[in-house]
C-alpha cells in the first residue's frame, strides 16, 4: 500500500492532505502533516480469522514509478493479531517488534523531472536485479505459491496495451481490449458508461499550475468535480469552472483563503462544499485556520453560503454531504448544516466527553466518534440521521484503534490500520463490514500491507480512501505491484474482490497486463471503473471491469507521446484526483508549488476525450 505524504512545514494549516502530488521539477512539500500518536493498548482479537492474502511476496514500486527516500510512518497503536495466532498463510504470527516480521516497501513522491526512460536491467527505471538474484527470487516466489496456496499471476490476454503511437494531441488505437480471467462471486449489472467505437483519446485541454508565492512551500488545491455542464477544479483560494470539452473558463468562485478540505460528493442539483481559510496566509501569520464552510453551486458558479461554527470558530479538518445536510468534523467536534441556508442542525455540547472526528457521506451519513484519551481510546462508528444527528446504529471498534476511515456508507465499510500492522502508512490493515441498521459487524477482512494496495487518510480526512471501490456487496481492491511474467523484470498487479458478507475472496481477478498497474476508481452499476497506469512508452487507460465475469473493456486510452506522458506521469492515482465519465478523463493535482526553474512547465489539470 502507498505511503502518506511527509510531515508539514510550520507555515501551513494543521489539516493533513488527501495526498501529496508528484510534480515535474521537484517533490512537493505538502502543507499538512500527520500527527504522531502514542502507543495504544492492544485491541481485541479479530471477530473473524484473517483472510488469506493473494500474491507473491512484496516488491518495491518499480516500473514507471520514481523512487523517494523513506518517510516516517505515523503510529496507530499495537497489532490486532496476538503472538501465536495464525498469519496470512496459516503460519504463527511472530510477536510484535520481534525478528521475523517482513520488511515493508517504502513509497514516496516521485522525484524525476523528466518521464522515466528505459534503464539497463529493465524498462521504466525499475529495480536493477542481476540474473542470479532473479533466479533466486523466482524460485522463492514459486515455492511460496505452491506451499502458501497463493494466486498464480498469469499474463493478461490483452497485454495491457497496444503498440500504436499517438500524435501530440491524439492517436490511434484498437478497439476496447478484454480480459476474461476471473471467477465466480459477482453479478453482471449494466452500467451507464458507453463503450466508444474507438477508445483512442486526445488531449482536450491542459490547465497551467497557478503561480505560488516564494514564501509558500506548497498550497492545497484539492477538490475537483464533474457535472453535465462543467469540470470544476480548486485553484489557490478559488474554484474555477471549465468547459468539459474545450477547457475554456466558464466561471470563477473567489474564496477568502486557500482550500483546506473538499467534499467529493455533488448533490442532485450540482452543489458541493469546501472548507477554506478566512484569509490568505502571510509571513506574519502563515495560517488562519480552516474555519470557513462554503457551499458552492457548480451550475451557477456562485457561493450559496459561507458559515463558521462556535464562539471561537472551529477548525474543521473534513467535510461531506448526505441528503440535505453538510457535515464537518474536527478534533473539537462535528457540526451539521442545512445545505440550503446554512442553518446549524447540530453542534458540539459543552458536556460532551466524546467528539465526531469526521463523517462519511453519500447515501447515508456515518460518523467516526472518538471517546477517551490516547491510552484508552474508544472509536465508535455511528450511522446517524442527517437532519437531527440522532444515532441510528453504532459499532464499537476494539479499544486501542485510534483512527478509522469510511470507505462506503451504504453498504457500510470502514478501514483501519489495527496496531499499525499494515506497516506502510497506508492507514489500512483491515476492513470492517458493518450492518447499517443494527451496527453489527458482518465480517472483518484482513488485507496485509505487503499484499494489497489502497490507502485511507484515517487521521483527519475520514472519507479520503482511494484505490478501491465498493458495490454489489463486494469490495474491490488492487494487489501490490509484483514482478510480471514478461521479460526484463516487468511489473504488474491485479484487482481482486472480497465478499462483504463472508469476508472471503470471490476468486475474481482482473489483471493489469504486463508493465501496467491497475487502480479501481469507482463503481458503475455493478461494474468497476479502473485506471491503468502505463509503462514509459504507453498512454494510460480507463477500463470497465464486469462485476460478474471480470471481463475488461477498454473505454479510453491516452496518447503515448512524450509530452502527454510527461503530464500524465506526474499525476499518480495515489496522490492525484482522477475523474472519468462518458469518454472523458480528467486528472488533477492536489498541491501547487513553485517550479524549480523558469522554463519548467507544470499543470494543475489535464482533460482527455475519445472521439465517439
Amino acid at each position: 500500500m502507498s505511503q502518506p505524504p511527509p510531515p508539514p512545514p510550520p507555515n501551513q494549516p494543521p489539516t493533513p492532505p488527501s495526498g501529496g502530488p508528484p510534480h515535474f521539477g521537484k517533490a512537493p512539500e505538502p502543507g499538512y502533516g500527520y500527527p504522531q500518536t502514542p502507543p495504544q493498548s492492544p485491541p481485541q482479537a479479530p471477530a473473524a480469522p484473517p483472510t488469506p492474502p493473494v500474491g507473491p511476496p512484496p516488491q518495491q514500486p518499480g516500473y514507471g514509478y520514481p523512487q523517494a527516500p523513506p518517510q516516517p510512518q505515523p503510529g496507530y497503536g499495537y497489532p490486532g493479531q496476538q503472538p501465536g495466532q495464525p498469519g496470512p498463510y496459516g503460519q504463527p504470527t511472530p510477536a510484535y517488534g520481534q525478528p521475523g516480521q517482513p520488511g515493508q516497501p517504502q513509497y514516496g513522491y516521485p522525484q524525476a523531472t523528466v518521464p522515466m526512460q528505459p534503464q539497463p536491467g529493465g524498462p521504466g527505471g525499475g529495480r536493477k536485479i542481476n540474473a542470479q538474484l532473479a533466479i533466486i527470487v523466482s524460485a522463492v516466489v514459486a515455492i511460496a505459491l505452491i506451499i502458501g496456496g497463493g494466486v498464480w499471476y498469469a499474463k493478461s490476454s490483452d497485454g495491457g496495451g497496444k503498440d500504436d503511437t499517438a500524435g501530440s494531441s491524439g492517436g490511434t488505437g484498437g478497439k476496447g481490449g478484454t480480459d476474461e480471467k476471473g471467477g465466480e462471486g459477482g453479478e453482471s449489472s449494466a452500467g451507464t458508461e458507453k463503450v466508444p467505437s474507438d477508445p483512442a483519446a486526445k488531449v482536450l485541454f491542459q490547465v497551467p499550475a497557478p503561480a505560488v508565492s516564494k514564501d509558500d512551500n506548497s498550497v492545497v488545491v484539492s477538490g475537483s468535480w464533474l457535472t453535465d455542464k462543467v469540470y470544476a477544479k480548486s485553484g489557490i483560494a478559488e474554484v474555477v469552472g471549465y468547459d468539459p470539452d474545450k477547457g475554456s473558463k466558464q466561471w470563477s468562485i473567489k474564496l477568502a483563503g486557500p482550500v483546506c478540505a473538499a467534499s467529493q460528493h455533488v448533490t442532485d442539483d450540482n452543489k458541493t462544499v469546501v472548507v477554506h481559510q478566512p484569509a490568505m496566509p502571510t509571513k506574519a501569520e502563515p495560517s488562519h485556520g480552516c474555519t470557513q464552510v462554503a457551499v458552492l453551486d457548480l451550475d451557477a458558479g456562485k457561493t450559496v453560503w459561507t458559515k463558521t461554527a462556535g464562539d471561537q470558530p472551529i477548525n474543521f479538518s473534513n467535510v461531506t454531504i448526505s441528503g440535505d445536510t453538510v457535515a464537518a468534523g474536527s478534533t473539537e467536534g462535528g457540526v451539521g448544516f442545512d445545505i440550503a441556508k446554512g442553518d446549524v442542525l447540530w453542534s458540539p455540547k459543552a458536556t460532551d466527553s466524546c467528539y465526531d472526528a469526521g463523517y462519511g457521506g453519500g447515501d447515508k451519513l456515518v460518523a467516526v466518534r472518538k471517546c477517551g484519551s490516547y491510552d484508552a481510546r474508544q472509536l465508535n462508528i455511528q450511522t446517524i440521521d442527517p437532519k437531527s444527528g440522532k444515532v441510528i446504529s453504532e459499532y464499537k471498534m476494539a479499544k486501542g484503534i485510534e483512527y478509522a476511515g469510511v470507505v462506503s456508507t451504504d453498504p457500510l465499510v470502514v478501514a483501519a490500520d489495527v496496531g499499525d500492522s499494515a506497516g506502510d502508512g497506508s492507514g489500512i490493515s483491515d476492513f470492517f463490514s458493518i450492518d447499517n441498521k443494527t451496527g453489527k459487524l458482518l465480517t472483518r477482512i484482513s488485507v496485509p500491507g505487503e499484499q494489497f494496495a489502497a490507502r485511507c487518510d484515517t487521521i483527519t480526512k475520514i472519507e479520503n480512501c482511494t484505490g478501491l471501490a465498493v458495490g454489489e456487496n463486494r469490495l474491490y481492491i488492487p494487489t501490490e505491484e509484483h514482478e510480471g511474467s514478461g521479460e526484463s523484470y516487468s511489473r504488474t498487479n491485479e484487482v481482486v474482490a472480497f465478499d462483504l458478507a463472508t469476508g472471503k475472496q470471490t476468486g475474481q481477478r482482473a489483471d493489469a497486463g504486463e508493465d501496467y498497474t491497475i487502480t479501481p476508481l469507482r463503481m458503475d452499476g455493478g461494474n468497476v471503473i479502473a485506471y491503468k497506469r502505463p509503462p514509459y512508452d504507453k498512454g494510460g487507460q480507463i477500463v470497465s471491469i464486469d462485476g460478474g465475469s471480470f471481463k475488461q473493456t477498454t473505454l479510453l486510452e491516452n496518447p503515448a507521446t512524450d509530452a502527454v506522458r510527461d503530464v500524465e506521469s506526474s499525476m499518480s492515482p495515489d496522490y492525484s484526483e482522477i475523474l472519468y465519465s462518458q469518454g472523458h478523463l480528467y486528472m488533477s493535482q492536489v498541491y501547487a508549488s513553485e517550479p524549480t526553474s523558469a522554463d519548467e512547465k507544470e499543470y494543475l489539470a489535464i482533460g482527455f476525450g475519445t472521439s465517439g
